[in-house]
C-alpha cells in the first residue's frame, strides 16, 4: 500500500517512514506521483499557464502548484520552456524523413555524426535506431530545392554515412507540442 502524499509538500521532501529509502535516491520518474504527472500533463499542452492556471487544473493552490513546479524543473522532470513555431510561416512547408545508414557503430563513429548532425540547422530531431537503420533523422525544408541544398551540403558530408534513404510527408497528422 502506498502512503498519502500531501498536495504541499514535495514527493523528495517526504518520507514513507522505509529505513530502505534513507540515503538512496531513485529515477525523477520514480518520484512523480499524480500531481507531478498531472501538473507535466498540463504544463505539455500550456507551458505558458501561471501557477494560478496549473493550480485550478490539478486541484492545488497556486503556491503549492509553484513548489512542485520549481521540484520538478530542479529535479529534471521539466527540462526547459520554448515555443513550438509554425515551420510553414517560416517558408519550411515539407517534413523530410531520412534514415541513415553508417559505416558500423562503433562508439567514434556515433559520437563524431551526433556531433555532426547538431550543427545542421533544418534537422529538427534525430534518433538513434535498432534495427536495419542506424538512425532516422526528421528534417523541415521549403521543399525540393532545399532539401536538395542540404543533402548536397550538409547530409552528404556528415561522417560515417554510407547510405541515406528520404521520404517526403505528404502532409502532417499529428505534431507533439500542437494545439
Amino acid at each position: 500500500m502506498g502512503t498519502k502524499r500531501d498536495p504541499d509538500v514535495l514527493p523528495a521532501q517526504q518520507s514513507t517512514g522505509d529505513p530502505a529509502e534513507a540515503g538512496t535516491s531513485g529515477s525523477a520518474a520514480a518520484e512523480l506521483d499524480e500531481l507531478d504527472t498531472a501538473i507535466l500533463s498540463y504544463l505539455a499542452r500550456h507551458g505558458r499557464a501561471t501557477n494560478y492556471e496549473v493550480g485550478e487544473a490539478v486541484g492545488l493552490s497556486a503556491s503549492a502548484a509553484s513548489r512542485r513546479i520549481l521540484a520538478l524543473e530542479a529535479s529534471g522532470a521539466i527540462r526547459g520552456y520554448r515555443a513550438v513555431i509554425d515551420d510553414r510561416l517560416l517558408g519550411k512547408h515539407m517534413t523530410v524523413y531520412i534514415r541513415v545508414t553508417l559505416e558500423r557503430q562503433s562508439a567514434a563513429v556515433l559520437a563524431a555524426f551526433e556531433t555532426a548532425v547538431r550543427h545542421c540547422h533544418e534537422i529538427v530531431s534525430c534518433h538513434l535506431l535498432a534495427g536495419q537503420y542506424d538512425y532516422i533523422l526528421v528534417a523541415r525544408v521549403a521543399g525540393i530545392d532545399d532539401y536538395n541544398r542540404l543533402h548536397q551540403n550538409e547530409l552528404s558530408h556528415l561522417p560515417g554515412v554510407i547510405r541515406l534513404e528520404t521520404s517526403f510527408a505528404l502532409r502532417d497528422v499529428l505534431e507533439t507540442g500542437r494545439a
